[in-house]
């Protein structure tokens, strides 16, 4: 359970340490990335993959009673990190992305054993 702990906190504040300043740089984004034209999207997704490094956070706290959205917060990663690595084989991307996205993945692997090391939540008396 501890490893659990430690595993989902760190990841959560990786997540809101790397993703967080995003909201603030939409501005040189754009200068890169011309044209800019959905906004509405790069928001959408910031909020969202915000609200997932705290929903890390609330697994970390109590790890069993969460234990099955862990998998759930895997899956994610994985299909991130490796659609990052799909796109950059494709040349799509510039390999700076996929290298940002690698602790994803490792993040995969720890969430995993996490899972697998953590037992599920006793049912509440009477349920």
């Amino acid at each position: 359970m501890k490893f659990a702990k430690w595993v989902f906190t760190l990841g959560g504040i990786w997540g809101l340490l790397i993703i967080g300043p995003m909201f603030f740089l939409e501005g040189a984004i754009a200068d890169q990335t011309q044209p800019f034209t959905h906004p509405d999207s790069y928001y959408g997704f910031l909020a969202s993959t915000i609200m997932w490094q705290v929903g890390y956070l609330a697994i970390g706290r109590d790890p069993a009673r969460f234990r099955p959205f862990m998998l759930i917060g895997a899956a994610g990663k994985l299909i991130f990190g490796g659609a990052c690595w799909l796109l950059y084989a494709q040349g799509r991307i510039p390999l700076s992305v996929p290298v940002v996205a690698t602790p994803d993945l490792i993040l995969v692997v720890l969430y995993v054993t996490a899972w697998f090391k953590t037992r599920p939540a006793a049912a509440p008396a009477g349920a």
